[in-house]
């Protein structure tokens, strides 16, 4: 499957629970980068108006089916709220802190309804020149070619701008969420990239923790597009919790080395710094 945001940008985007003042400053970035948000939820708010968005107070009772949701309930309210959207085809869910368990029944409930989850704990994504899910900043990013994801907020916004400083364009750059339990894993994401007839190559920045890139180096295999693999955290202490939930290397597998070597066998180009994977992509004429 290609992803439904890159099968065609959404032209009806609803945001649940827009009234705080991030959620407010995310509506307004959204809307300049293009993006056409129809509708807010918030509950009791039914009937209102926010900043010229319609406010509703159950996503059934939008005049027309929407075909994304951005979501920014506290961590507490994910769950039902990814209920509540469950069936639009793409969701992005921006808190942190998602108890573990609320976590994977939210991403049992988006899957068991075909839908694309994006997150917990993520900054969403960008298509450069065409929206904005989230809030990754369009400046940083240029149209092209190159598939970015990654699991680090922070380095999602360094890769894409050191990528738009290099010239090398980004058909999408995506935070895929940063916690334990995300709503799809990193080689979901790129069998779903590499079925894009617009992505040229894939980046993939990954982190300490976890073993979900031993799953990834599988799907490398069988990937049609050059994958360049890039995992931080080489220096961080062991048994040490660096940054966020998931970035935490608990046993000798889980650490950048092994990850990098396993990705590396699989025939993924893997890289140490932001320049070496730069200089890679430049190589192959990204």
């Amino acid at each position: 499957m290609i992803l439904p945001f890159l099968a065609s940008f959404p032209r009806r985007v609803v945001v649940f629970n827009p009234t705080g003042r991030y959620a407010q400053a995310q509506v307004a970035a959204m809307r300049e980068a293009g993006t056409q948000l129809v509708a807010g939820i918030a509950l009791g708010r039914g009937g209102g108006v926010l900043d010229s968005l319609p406010l509703f107070d159950d996503v059934r009772d939008l005049p027309e089916p929407a075909d994304a949701a951005v979501i920014y309930t506290p961590p507490e309210g994910v769950l039902d709220a990814v209920r509540a959207a469950a069936g639009i085809p793409s969701i992005v869910v921006a808190a942190e802190y998602v108890p573990v368990h609320d976590a994977m029944l939210a991403a049992q409930a988006a899957r068991a309804a075909g839908s694309w989850l994006v997150g917990p704990n993520t900054l969403g994504l960008c298509i450069p020149g065409q929206g904005l899910l989230g809030s990754i900043a369009p400046s940083f990013c240029i149209p092209g070619g190159v598939a970015v994801m990654c699991r680090s907020g922070t380095l999602t916004l360094t890769m894409a701008r050191l990528l738009s400083m290099a010239g090398i364009g980004q058909r999408a750059v995506m935070h895929i969420g940063g916690d334990t339990i995300a709503g799809r894993n990193p080689d979901e994401w790129l069998r779903a990239v590499s079925a894009d007839p617009g992505v040229t190559a894939v980046l993939y920045c990954g982190e300490i923790g976890g073993d979900k890139e031993y799953a990834l180096a599988e799907a490398v295999r069988t990937c049609p597009k050059t994958v360049v693999a890039m995992l931080v955290g080489r220096h961080a202490p062991a048994g040490k919790r660096m940054g966020h939930a998931g970035a935490l290397a608990g046993a000798a597998r889980e650490t950048a080395a092994a990850k990098l070597a396993a990705l590396a066998a699989a025939g993924a180009r893997t890289a140490q710094t932001p320049e070496a994977a730069i200089a890679i992509l430049r190589e192959i004429g990204a």
